[in-house]
Protein backbone atom coordinates (compact mmCIF):
# COMPACT_ATOMS: atom_id res chain seq x y z
CA UNK A 1 0.00 0.00 0.00
CA UNK A 2 1.45 3.22 -0.83
CA UNK A 3 0.87 6.51 1.65
CA UNK A 4 -1.80 8.19 -0.81
CA UNK A 5 -3.95 4.74 -0.42
CA UNK A 6 -3.61 4.84 3.12
CA UNK A 7 -4.35 8.19 3.67
CA UNK A 8 -7.55 7.85 1.19
CA UNK A 9 -9.20 5.95 4.43
CA UNK A 10 -10.24 9.05 6.17
CA UNK A 11 -12.35 10.24 2.85
CA UNK A 12 -14.25 6.65 2.14
CA UNK A 13 -14.65 6.05 5.81
CA UNK A 14 -16.13 9.51 5.60
CA UNK A 15 -18.49 8.24 2.71
CA UNK A 16 -19.35 5.08 4.44
CA UNK A 17 -20.19 6.31 8.04
CA UNK A 18 -21.01 9.98 7.68
CA UNK A 19 -19.47 12.87 9.48
CA UNK A 20 -20.54 14.83 12.48
CA UNK A 21 -22.50 17.90 11.97
CA UNK A 22 -20.48 20.81 13.32
CA UNK A 23 -22.17 22.11 16.76
CA UNK A 24 -23.40 18.82 17.41
CA UNK A 25 -19.94 17.17 19.28
CA UNK A 26 -21.59 17.70 22.82
CA UNK A 27 -23.95 14.52 21.79
CA UNK A 28 -20.59 12.51 21.12
CA UNK A 29 -18.65 13.60 24.03
CA UNK A 30 -19.53 10.04 25.71
CA UNK A 31 -17.04 8.54 23.43
CA UNK A 32 -15.14 10.92 22.15
CA UNK A 33 -13.59 11.86 25.89
CA UNK A 34 -12.30 8.75 26.28
CA UNK A 35 -10.21 8.75 23.01
CA UNK A 36 -9.20 12.14 23.17
CA UNK A 37 -7.97 11.68 27.42
CA UNK A 38 -6.22 7.59 26.33
CA UNK A 39 -4.17 9.68 23.62
CA UNK A 40 -3.32 12.44 25.92
CA UNK A 41 -2.42 10.06 28.63
CA UNK A 42 0.10 8.37 25.94
CA UNK A 43 1.13 11.48 24.57
CA UNK A 44 2.15 13.26 27.97
CA UNK A 45 3.97 9.76 28.67
CA UNK A 46 5.70 9.51 25.21
CA UNK A 47 6.04 13.10 23.56
CA UNK A 48 7.32 11.47 20.24
CA UNK A 49 3.75 10.47 20.03
CA UNK A 50 2.57 13.93 18.84
CA UNK A 51 -0.47 15.42 16.89
CA UNK A 52 1.19 13.46 13.45
CA UNK A 53 1.10 10.93 14.80
CA UNK A 54 -2.24 10.84 16.44
CA UNK A 55 -3.33 11.50 12.54
CA UNK A 56 -1.51 8.10 11.47
CA UNK A 57 -2.94 6.46 14.37
CA UNK A 58 -6.52 6.87 13.51
CA UNK A 59 -6.00 5.94 10.13
CA UNK A 60 -4.77 2.66 11.20
CA UNK A 61 -7.59 2.60 13.61
CA UNK A 62 -9.71 3.15 10.79
CA UNK A 63 -8.10 0.40 9.09
CA UNK A 64 -8.08 -1.61 11.98
CA UNK A 65 -12.31 -0.99 12.36
CA UNK A 66 -12.57 -1.77 8.40
CA UNK A 67 -10.80 -5.09 8.93
CA UNK A 68 -13.32 -6.11 11.61
CA UNK A 69 -16.51 -5.75 9.94
CA UNK A 70 -15.24 -6.36 6.20
CA UNK A 71 -13.38 -9.46 7.57
CA UNK A 72 -10.69 -8.33 5.06
CA UNK A 73 -6.80 -7.69 6.02
CA UNK A 74 -5.03 -4.56 5.21
CA UNK A 75 -1.36 -4.33 4.57
CA UNK A 76 -0.57 -1.11 6.32
CA UNK A 77 2.61 -2.63 8.70
CA UNK A 78 4.82 -0.15 7.17
CA UNK A 79 2.61 2.75 8.33
CA UNK A 80 2.78 1.81 11.53
CA UNK A 81 5.59 2.49 13.84
CA UNK A 82 5.98 2.36 17.72
CA UNK A 83 4.91 6.10 18.51
CA UNK A 84 1.42 5.74 16.27
CA UNK A 85 0.95 2.03 17.51
CA UNK A 86 0.81 3.29 21.19
CA UNK A 87 -2.02 5.66 19.98
CA UNK A 88 -3.98 3.57 17.68
CA UNK A 89 -3.80 0.61 20.67
CA UNK A 90 -4.82 3.95 23.05
CA UNK A 91 -7.76 4.72 20.67
CA UNK A 92 -8.66 1.07 20.56
CA UNK A 93 -8.96 0.31 23.90
CA UNK A 94 -11.73 3.51 24.08
CA UNK A 95 -14.32 1.37 21.69
CA UNK A 96 -13.05 -1.77 20.00
CA UNK A 97 -14.51 -4.91 21.39
CA UNK A 98 -11.25 -7.00 19.99
CA UNK A 99 -9.01 -4.61 21.46
CA UNK A 100 -10.59 -4.26 25.16
CA UNK A 101 -12.01 -7.57 27.11
CA UNK A 102 -15.04 -4.99 28.74
CA UNK A 103 -16.25 -3.58 25.71
CA UNK A 104 -16.54 -7.24 24.17
CA UNK A 105 -18.64 -8.51 27.29
CA UNK A 106 -20.81 -5.39 27.22
CA UNK A 107 -21.46 -5.96 23.22
CA UNK A 108 -21.40 -9.66 23.65
CA UNK A 109 -21.02 -11.70 19.96
CA UNK A 110 -21.55 -9.04 16.79
CA UNK A 111 -22.22 -10.02 13.13
CA UNK A 112 -20.31 -8.15 10.61
CA UNK A 113 -23.36 -6.07 9.91
CA UNK A 114 -23.49 -5.33 13.34
CA UNK A 115 -20.13 -4.05 13.99
CA UNK A 116 -20.52 -1.81 10.89
CA UNK A 117 -23.64 -0.01 12.86
CA UNK A 118 -21.39 -0.54 16.45
CA UNK A 119 -18.37 1.48 14.61
CA UNK A 120 -20.62 4.85 12.99
CA UNK A 121 -19.79 6.56 15.71
CA UNK A 122 -16.68 5.84 17.00
CA UNK A 123 -15.27 6.37 12.98
CA UNK A 124 -17.55 9.35 13.04
CA UNK A 125 -15.89 10.58 16.59
CA UNK A 126 -12.40 9.73 15.03
CA UNK A 127 -12.78 11.36 11.93
CA UNK A 128 -14.00 14.59 13.85
CA UNK A 129 -10.63 14.45 15.98
CA UNK A 130 -8.69 13.95 13.13
CA UNK A 131 -10.07 17.22 11.49
CA UNK A 132 -9.20 18.57 14.73
CA UNK A 133 -5.83 17.49 14.58
CA UNK A 134 -5.66 19.42 11.54
CA UNK A 135 -6.42 22.57 12.42
CA UNK A 136 -4.62 22.32 15.63
CA UNK A 137 -1.83 21.60 14.10
CA UNK A 138 -1.20 24.62 12.32
CA UNK A 139 0.03 26.08 15.64
CA UNK A 140 2.77 23.34 16.15
CA UNK A 141 3.90 19.82 16.22
CA UNK A 142 1.89 19.54 19.50
CA UNK A 143 -0.76 22.15 19.03
CA UNK A 144 -3.96 19.49 18.62
CA UNK A 145 -2.28 18.15 21.88
CA UNK A 146 -1.51 21.71 23.42
CA UNK A 147 -5.69 22.46 22.36
CA UNK A 148 -6.51 19.16 24.62
CA UNK A 149 -4.47 19.43 27.39
CA UNK A 150 -5.74 23.35 27.42
CA UNK A 151 -9.30 22.30 27.24
CA UNK A 152 -9.70 18.99 29.52
CA UNK A 153 -6.16 17.98 30.73
CA UNK A 154 -6.78 18.58 34.31
CA UNK A 155 -9.13 16.20 34.12
CA UNK A 156 -7.46 13.90 32.50
CA UNK A 157 -5.28 11.83 35.35
CA UNK A 158 -3.72 8.51 35.49
CA UNK A 159 -2.25 6.02 33.19
CA UNK A 160 -5.54 3.55 32.78
CA UNK A 161 -7.14 3.36 28.96
CA UNK A 162 -11.10 4.07 29.55
CA UNK A 163 -13.75 2.93 27.30
CA UNK A 164 -17.08 3.97 26.46
CA UNK A 165 -19.75 1.68 24.57
CA UNK A 166 -22.58 3.77 22.61
CA UNK A 167 -25.32 1.92 20.66
CA UNK A 168 -26.98 4.52 18.80
CA UNK A 169 -26.25 8.72 19.49
CA UNK A 170 -27.90 9.56 15.92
Amino acid sequence: MQRYQFERIYSEMEKEFGKMKKGTEDSYAMLMLPMEGNALKIHRANPKSNSRRLREAIALVLFDVKSRYTQSEYDVESFRDEDNARLEQALLMAFDPFTNDEVREVLGEQTPEELHEYYREPVMCLLRIKASIDTWEKAGPNGYFEFVENYMGAGITGSEMHFSVSKGLQ
